[in-house]
């Protein structure tokens, strides 16, 4: 019985050792940044990646209008678009939204892309 119960621990350390070499392995996540500006109430922007084609190409681009305090979490999902390359920049926009306050933007992670949140920018009415 006693060599029973060895063998599993041998067992369980050898699982164990190898799986934290396999997670040791596993890439981190590429960084990526999502920027923000506005042209009247036309919102716009950019998505870099260090692995573009996985991380900015299609990548969903989420639009907050701040509400007091930024983090607050009375935040307003106002739009959304998806970056597509234009040139040699992955870009999204909204278009002409016809709301002035204070936005920003947000991509949030995906498996092997970091998320990012831009600056919160003023809109002004035009």
């Amino acid at each position: 019985m006693r060599s029973k119960l060895l063998m599993v621990a041998v067992v369980v350390v050898a699982v164990t050792a190898g799986l934290s070499g396999v997670a040791a392995a596993v890439p981190p996540p590429a960084t990526t940044t999502v920027t923000i500006q506005a042209q009247g109430t036309d919102l716009s922007g950019r998505v870099s990646s260090t692995a573009p084609l996985r991380c900015a190409n299609n990548r969903t681009v989420l639009v907050y209008k701040q509400i007091g305090t930024r983090g607050g979490g009375n935040d307003i999902r106002f739009a959304s678009d998806t970056a597509s390359l234009q040139g040699n920049t992955y870009r999204w926009s909204t278009g002409n939204t016809g709301t002035p306050g204070f936005f920003y933007s947000k991509v949030v992670p995906k498996t092997g892309c970091r998320g990012d949140t831009s600056n919160t920018i003023h809109v002004l009415s035009t």
